[in-house]
């Protein structure tokens, strides 16, 4: 399976655990070293983002074999079937010396992106490397998905904010 579809099939698993459609992948040398899907309503955490437990778990990848993570970070992909959010996209800018290689995503993120669609981050003057950002990689598919989970309720959300649908 390539990351693309691995990273879909993640998302799906996301969609029918009712959190977001969001999963990702970090690449190096043609193999996956980091997967995580979104888990913020399973956790009760809002910051468990699919990008951050995969930083995570690439942080567990590095030292369980011995790997600098500063020195690691740039020669990675990253794959996220939708624009990372603002969070998520400090998270890769500023977490580590450099930020990842690449970072390739679906569709763009209107309401919350961090790649440029409501905030570039690289404006920030960090003394940090910019970020390589490409979009549109399976870009109907990942609307697809989104469309799919807002056409549901989400019944971890408060009642009280609960949108019902027809």
């Amino acid at each position: 399976m390539d990351l693309i579809e691995l990273c879909f099939q993640l998302a799906e698993e996301a969609l029918y655990s009712d959190e977001v459609p969001i999963a990702c992948a970090f690449l190096f040398n043609g193999n996956i070293v980091s997967k995580a899907r979104n888990e913020v309503n399973v956790s009760k955490n809002a910051t468990n983002h699919a990008e951050i437990i995969a930083i995570r778990r690439l942080e567990e990848y590095c030292r369980k074999n011995l790997l600098n993570l500063d020195e690691f970070v740039p020669r990675l992909t990253l794959f996220v079937t939708a624009e990372p959010c603002i969070m998520c996209t400090s998270a890769l800018r500023t977490l580590f010396k450099s930020p990842p290689l690449k970072i390739i995503f679906g569709a763009s993120n209107e309401r919350f992106g961090g790649c440029g669609s409501v905030y570039n981050l690289d404006v920030l003057d960090m003394n940090l490397p910019q970020l390589s950002c490409v979009k549109g990689i399976e870009e109907k598919r990942s609307i697809d998905l989104l469309k799919r989970f807002y056409l549901t309720e989400n019944v971890n959300a408060p009642i009280s904010l609960r949108k019902l649908k027809r």
